[in-house]
Order: structure tokens, then C-alpha cells, then sequence
């Protein structure tokens, strides 16, 4: 159907739509499912057949319709409406962020410390959360621009904030997969990108689309390779 294995079907059945067949389709929720790249992990995640739970704060910005999909307003720093959210599904995926503020916003570590929190008290085991190319050690995969330059001079707030967050996940008993994108742009999808903590930018500046890196993000639902590992994902 979408990539996951019969093993992985009868594994997760308590958290599909079962029919006579199987498993019709994975519930996975997405944090962040307004924002631009969050829209793009909910489009690539319903075209592989995942029903999908997008959880908003403001219902007037997100305008995708479709019949396996379900909108969830709520706060992600409130804790009650996170856990609300993630019972039931199979995947959470976080696209949290501030968009283009270069600002630091606890608010967001305040989110995934509340989504880390109920998916532990909830049972859900797999967690995709993007993060940046930059933090922690993942600068050398970086271009000399972007590394001497871009990230610790202009998006040095945003680099710890994501630090922040990435700590919290990994101190966590989850199956957790943090991605590591450069700059991202509203570009096509293309499928050409690469993957893995070894792969070096051979740009001046990185860049990548939104609609590659959901792409990586989804498949990271049901693949193993990445799990307590922090991948890069370079055009």
C-alpha cells in the first residue's frame, strides 16, 4: 500500500482502520501541520495512504481537505490537549517552528517537551522530529559559508533551541528520529536528495525543498535505518 511491511501491518493494526483485508490505512499525527513544511509531510503522508491528524493552532491556515484526514486544534504547550492528540496513532512527526523568525521561542521547547511526555504516557513509539543542519556536531556537514557564517551568526537562537529540543528527545525512551535539513525552500519535489550524518554539503549555501525533506521525514515512519540516529538532508 505505502511501503510498510504485512509485519509492520499486524503490529499496528490497533492503530489503523482495520477492513477485511487488513490494516486500510496508519493514523500519524503532525505537530505543526499549518506551517510550510509541516503542509508538505501532511500531503506526503496522505498520498502514501497514512490517515493523517493534523494538529493546528489556527484552523483558518490550514486548508487541506481530503477523507483521511483530521484536524485537531489545539496548544502544544498545553500538555492536556497533546496527549488528547497523540492517542490513538501509530506516528508523530513534529514541523514545529517560528517560522522566519531568527528569535528564540521556549514556547516550542515547552511543545515537545509536552509531546515527548505523552507519547511515553501513552505507549506511541515513534517520534520523527525536524530539526537543522547545525546543531550539535552536524555544522561539519556544512558548507564553510554556512558554517562559519550563516548558522552561528544568524540563526545561532534558532541552533539552540533545536539543541535544547533535540536533548529532551534523546534523553527519552522513544524510537526517535531527528532530521537534519539546511535551509529550506518552497521548491518542487524532485526525489534527489541524500541522506545520513556522513553526507557533506558541496554548496556555498545549502538549500533543500520542503517537499523533499517530507518526503525523508515520511518514509522515516516505518524505516528503521535512522532510529536514534540524527540524519542530514542535502539536494
Amino acid at each position: 500500500m505505502f511501503g510498510v511491511s504485512s509485519k509492520q501491518y499486524v503490529v499496528s493494526k490497533q492503530f489503523g482502520r482495520a477492513t477485511d483485508e487488513g490494516v486500510e490505512s496508519v493514523n500519524v499525527l503532525v505537530f505543526g501541520a499549518s506551517g510550510a513544511t509541516g503542509r508538505e509531510v501532511v500531503k506526503h503522508a496522505l498520498d502514501r495512504g497514512y490517515s493523517v491528524d493534523a494538529f493546528v493552532r489556527d484552523p483558518d491556515k490550514f486548508e487541506i481537505k481530503h477523507a483521511n484526514l483530521t484536524l485537531t486544534v489545539g496548544d502544544v504547550t498545553e500538555y492536556a490537549s497533546v496527549e488528547r492528540a497523540v492517542r490513538g496513532q501509530y506516528v508523530v512527526a513534529s514541523a514545529l517552528g517560528s517560522g522566519n523568525s531568527l528569535s528564540s521561542n521556549p514556547a516550542l521547547t515547552d511543545g515537545i517537551r509536552n509531546i515527548v511526555r505523552a507519547m511515553e504516557h501513552v505507549g506511541v513509539r515513534r517520534l520523527v522530529y525536524l530539526s537543522m543542519l547545525g546543531v550539535g556536531d552536524s555544522g561539519k556537514q556544512l558548507g564553510l559559508v554556512d558554517r562559519h557564517i550563516v548558522v552561528p551568526l544568524l540563526l545561532r537562537n534558532v541552533v539552540t533551541d533545536h539543541a535544547r529540543e533535540e536533548g529532551i528527545i534523546k534523553q527519552s525512551t522513544l524510537d526517535w528520529v531527528i532530521v537534519r535539513p539546511p535551509r529550506l525552500t518552497n521548491g518542487p519535489y524532485t526525489g534527489k536528495y541524500r541522506s545520513g550524518e556522513d553526507v557533506r554539503d558541496r554548496t556555498l549555501l545549502a538549500s533543500i525543498s520542503r517537499a523533499d525533506v517530507a518526503d525523508f521525514i515520511v518514509k522515516q515512519f516505518t524505516d528503521d535505518r535512522y532510529v536514534h540516529r540524527a540524519p542530514a538532508v542535502l539536494g
